[in-house]
């Protein structure tokens, strides 16, 4: 689905990935789930553009409702997939994210994205064997020139991805727009965090970017400033707002 000239987004509200396009071809935002390749073949078609055109997959992190189709693209057309040194074990499959117990859940929410996440194999997931490593802040050589920003809290190498050229912000799980396993809307602290103080640290790396848009992993696009975005998980996060 196109959200604005030059950036589309594959998947859902429930786990998605982005399209970002300029003269020079296609920067992936994430990887979503193995089952999104037909969908996002047929995105790049509306484009009129194939894998072949994607020059680069970013990835947010390394949890593996974010590798989906990357190590296809790596294999089958060559693209080089990014992520920061202190997750690419993780995308390797060299290690096992340690999630946090699972806190507050709605059954039948939480039953709905786990059975999507399988319909579209999420059981799959396919580790990356070679990436290319991250080590800090700074700009890849990619379609729309992104903008690396460390930070660590929902997993060691958690980065967030600023594209000037699109006005956009691609947070992965740094936050979410509605909670997967409770159905809450609105911005929020994301589930699965390892880290919660330090991924509340690294939101003030965000909240001075000049964006339209504020792209999550989960939930829906947020259109509204990236202030303001933080402001309210902030506050979704007291004691007061949880109880």
């Amino acid at each position: 689905m196109k959200l604005a000239p030059n950036l589309h987004v594959v998947g859902s509200d429930i786990v998605a990935c982005y399209l970002v396009e300029d003269e020079t071809g296609v920067t992936m935002i994430d990887a979503g789930l193995s089952g999104d390749w037909r969908e996002l073949v047929d995105e790049l078609k509306t484009m009129s553009r194939s894998p072949d055109d994607i020059r680069g997959v970013v990835l947010t992190h390394g949890d593996t409702d974010h590798l989906g189709v990357a190590e296809r693209l790596r294999t089958e057309h060559k693209v080089p997939i990014y992520i920061h040194d202190a997750d690419a074990p993780l995308a390797r499959g060299e290690t096992r994210k340690q999630n946090p117990p699972w806190g507050r859940l709605r059954i039948k929410t939480t039953l709905g994205f786990l059975w999507y996440a399988l319909r579209r194999g999420g059981l799959k997931a396919h580790p990356v064997r070679e990436v290319i490593g991250l080590s800090g802040d700074g700009s890849l050589q990619l379609p729309g020139h992104p903008e690396i920003i460390h930070i660590p809290g929902h997993s060691p190498g958690s980065i967030a991805i600023h594209v000037p050229s699109v006005k956009a912000l691609f947070v992965g799980d740094a936050l979410t727009t509605r909670h997967v396993l409770t159905g809450i809307e609105g911005p929020q602290p994301a589930p699965f965090t390892l880290d919660s103080e330090k991924a509340f640290e690294s939101l003030s790396r965000l909240e001075n970017l000049d964006v339209d848009w504020v792209l999550p992993g989960h939930g829906p696009p947020w259109k509204g400033g990236a202030g303001e975005l933080v402001r309210l998980v902030r506050e979704a996060a007291r004691p007061s707002s949880r109880s």
